[in-house]
């Protein structure tokens, strides 16, 4: 990348056209990147990590993210990585189930185009087929950005600065890009009342493959899910009232597994499932740490001039509208789409989140919805989440909920 970088400074600004910067190689860039390759342009990604960013929790991936892999020739190779999980099993404090869904209900709306795929993973699977076909810098941030109308200016932690036509903001939730550019107040981050937390394990004891099984009190949820090779990943849910420092990008805690650990261990104590001891001996040990706010990101626009928002930068979901990696890909899709039928123009930012946004906003809406029910704060409200799931069961009850939770009314405009 530093040859390319340090020639497109040497050139006339004119002589390199259709050039984009993408920040951040999760899943919402390097989908962008494929697209624009294959539609003709240059693309450069940079990337503050040092090295590509493995495992993550389980996703389940299904609708229009799974249509936008299968035009990329995804699917046998996330096929082959990920997992089908057919019961989702809710336990009371010996371990014994109080309710349940089988692979009828899980799998009856989409047969057989869903899948539970490690985050990792499926951002691995995209990243893999840019190989060759763009320049990639990892360990490095943008720390400057100047737009104007002859392209882009970006200045770098390391090596040269560089013009490009664009620059697109695919570095998440607590995105620097947004950050620099769009002076958003923090309300726009909307926090909804949880902290979530996922780790790893090796070898633990209670296994039960191909289910994720979940344990709820008021307030808090515990879950687990086996993966290969004898590992094992967690989830915690815990529901609270004000965003604690150890999560909150302005925190003295952000990012610092110990402090998290702390705070996750004071959360969780004395949870009543038998399992919980054994859990949270495990954090302990968790070289894996991930831990956020439950957080939308809801702006008034996604684009200025020449800079553009894309995946959880722009939109993100939250974790509890379960399909974050999904609108990353479709995201990525629609705006590389709006790139090329305008052959460059900037207006196709425009349209992009003209096409997109109503799609993006309704499925943010029935995710705060959800919220309540995620993590139910009452024994009253889990006992009403355990009877909808008995009528879950009920064949053609159940078939016609899923289909209504599952099926993404949007379509795939084609490819340009």
């Amino acid at each position: 990348m530093r040859s390319r970088l340090s020639r497109r400074r040497s050139r006339a600004d004119d002589a390199i056209m259709r050039s984009v910067l993408i920040s951040g190689a999760g899943i919402a860039g390097p989908t962008l990147a494929y697209w624009l390759v294959h539609r003709g342009f240059e693309v450069t990604i940079v990337e503050r990590a040092p090295a590509f960013r493995e495992g993550g929790y389980l996703v389940d991936f299904w609708g229009v993210g799974f249509d936008v892999a299968d035009r990329m020739g995804l699917i046998p190779r996330l096929r082959e990585v990920g997992y089908r999980m057919d019961r989702l099993r809710f336990l009371n404090e010996r371990g014994e189930t109080r309710s349940s869904l089988g692979p009828r209900t899980l799998h009856g709306a989409l047969g057989d185009r869903f899948l539970s795929i490690q985050r990792g993973d499926l951002a691995r699977a995209i990243f893999d087929r840019l190989e060759g076909q763009v320049d990639v810098l990892f360990g490095t941030s943008i720390e400057t950005i100047e737009s104007h109308a002859g392209g882009v200016d970006v200045a770098f932690s390391r090596g040269p600065s560089a013009r490009f036509d664009f620059l697109v903001g695919a570095d998440g939730l607590h995105s620097n890009v947004r950050s620099l550019v769009f002076e958003f107040p923090a309300s726009e981050e909307r926090f909804l009342g949880f902290v979530a937390a996922a780790f790893s394990a090796d070898r633990y004891p209670a296994r039960e493959e191909h289910s994720y099984i979940s344990f709820a009190e008021p307030g808090r949820q515990v879950s687990r899910y086996a993966l290969r090779d004898d590992k094992t990943v967690f989830l915690l849910i815990a529901a609270v009232k004000t965003l604690p420092e150890v999560v909150s990008p302005g925190g003295r805690g952000f990012q610092d597994p110990s402090e998290q650990k702390a705070w996750l261990r004071h959360a969780f104590e004395g949870v009543s499932w038998r399992e919980g001891p054994e859990i949270l001996a495990r954090l302990e040990a968790a070289d894996d740490l991930y831990c956020d706010a439950v957080t939308q990101v809801v702006l008034p626009y996604w684009s200025r001039d020449r800079v553009a928002l894309l995946g959880d930068a722009a939109f993100c979901p939250s974790l509890l509208a379960g399909q974050g990696s999904a609108f990353a890909m479709l995201g990525g899709y629609v705006l590389a789409h709006e790139l090329a039928l305008t052959g460059g123009d900037p207006a196709a930012l425009v349209a992009y989140e003209r096409r997109l946004r109503p799609f993006i906003e309704k499925k943010q809406r029935a995710a705060r919805s959800f919220a309540s029910s995620f993590t139910p704060s009452s024994n009253f409200g889990l006992f009403v989440r355990d009877q909808v799931m008995h009528l879950m069961n009920v064949p053609r009850l159940g078939g016609l909920a899923m289909s209504r939770m599952f099926k993404d009314r949007f379509t795939l405009p084609p490819p340009a």
